[in-house]
């Protein structure tokens, strides 16, 4: 007898899952919830891709413009390779390049726009850096040494503008004492490379080559410290540390925790937070669950007096009701994850075709000027999860009540 109600359970409960109620209105709300959960869980993961995509699309233009860790010197590095073979050993060291900073101001035709100068070997500033790899016009590689070329910034060149070949004033904040009193430092530089990268830097930052920046430091062949490229780029604490105590007092070491890790920490922030603003969708779902599987126990009431008279007990009525309300959660969750897969592999392309459709531009004003997606499996499977346990949650108090029901007291009335 017992093994035969454990299957009577599942068939029964899926019956009543496909069976059409005599209240339509049973119907629809059951096709609501199971439409909710599915809408839920399918935004849930479309959002949480866009998300990632932009938390990657900033490591990877802005973190690959900052430096991940740098090691400077507390007094100027007279011989960089030396410096740099101390620290190759290290397995998660990429790449390593030297470098030489300044802040001065840029004036061209009467513009002015303040700027921080990167002395930089371009060879070596392409494993380092992506500015490389976003040149709109000239190379990395024409900032020869002696020549006091300089590449600069989309937004500098705007501001300034600048154009391939114009020549540009770089004054720095040193004072230089001449009959005429003192004197800020001027220099002139060619412009020989603009790059863009649609971040901050591009109204920031402007590259020469190290030997010309060292000059201007007045410490000619040396350098101000080595930029490193870290294999894990959220290891750079834990590496600048060790770094520090194997080179001595010497140097000291920055990472870009320093500088850019409380955006990082808002982006997780609001993750979090949106994660569970639209786990409120699949909520308001799983209440849309309890609410048919209430009614529809009332209406069953009679068929579950006739199981319990045939020797069924709570327990199995329980169960049924449970499997049916799982069922709903199921076949929702399960819509809604083919949905959300499909929304977040392809909204980029259906981003670019409204675009294209309507003739507008809708991230024309950020700096990432197009929707980005990365789908993360663990994100889906989570996402899953939780849709599947609130779904069974949901059925639980309905489940109950059908278990309570006296078959004499439903029979009476029927």
């Amino acid at each position: 007898m017992r093994s035969m109600f454990r299957p009577l359970s599942f068939y029964v409960g899926l019956r009543y899952t496909g069976a059409r109620a005599r209240n339509s209105f049973i119907s629809v709300i059951t096709l609501i919830s199971a439409l909710g959960l599915m809408l839920g869980v399918a935004v849930l993961i479309t959002v949480l891709s866009v998300m990632n995509g932009f938390d990657r699309e900033l490591q990877t233009r802005i973190l690959g413009m900052v430096t991940h860790l740098s090691v400077h010197g507390r007094e100027p590095v007279d011989d960089w390779h030396q410096l740099a073979q101390r620290l190759d050993h290290h397995n998660e060291i990429k790449a390593i390049s030297p470098f030489v900073q300044l802040e001065g101001m840029l004036t061209h035709r009467g513009e002015v726009a303040g700027a921080l100068i990167n002395g930089i070997e371009p060879e070596s500033e392409r494993k380092v850096s992506i500015v490389g790899d976003y040149m709109e016009q000239g190379e990395l590689e024409s900032l020869a040494p002696g020549e006091f070329g300089m590449v600069v910034g989309y937004g500098l060149a705007r501001r300034l503008g600048l154009s391939m070949g114009d020549k540009v004033t770089l004054v720095l904040p040193e004072a230089t004492i001449s009959p005429a009193g003192v004197m800020p430092r001027f220099k002139r530089f060619t412009v020989t490379g603009i790059f863009r990268v649609r971040a901050e830097v591009d109204s920031l930052y402007a590259y020469v080559n190290v030997d010309d920046a060292a000059k201007l430091a007045r410490q000619a062949g040396t350098v101000q410290g080595l930029r490193l490229r870290l294999d894990d780029l959220f290891s750079a604490p834990s590496v600048g540390w060790k770094l520090q105590r194997e080179l001595g007092p010497g140097y000291y070491t920055s990472d870009w925790t320093r500088t850019h890790g409380n955006l990082f920490q808002a982006i997780k922030m609001e993750k979090t937070m949106m994660t569970l603003l639209l786990s409120f969708i699949v909520a308001v779902a799983a209440f849309n669950i309890i609410s048919s599987q209430v009614m529809l126990v009332t209406e069953k009431r009679g068929n579950i007096a006739v199981l319990r008279t045939l020797g069924a007990s709570p327990g199995t009525i329980m169960r049924i009701f449970m499997v049916q309300g799982t069922l709903i959660g199921v076949a929702g969750t399960l819509l809604g994850t083919l949905l959300g897969v499909l929304l977040a592999t392809n909204i980029s392309n259906l981003a670019e075709w409204i675009e294209t459709t309507f003739n507008t531009r809708l991230f024309d004003a950020y700096f990432v000027n197009y929707l980005p997606s990365e789908l993360q499996w663990s994100d889906v499977i989570t996402i899953v999860s939780i849709a599947l346990f609130i779904s069974f949650a949901a059925t639980l108090y309905p489940s109950w009540r059908a278990s309570r029901v006296q078959p004499a007291e439903a029979l009476r009335y029927e």
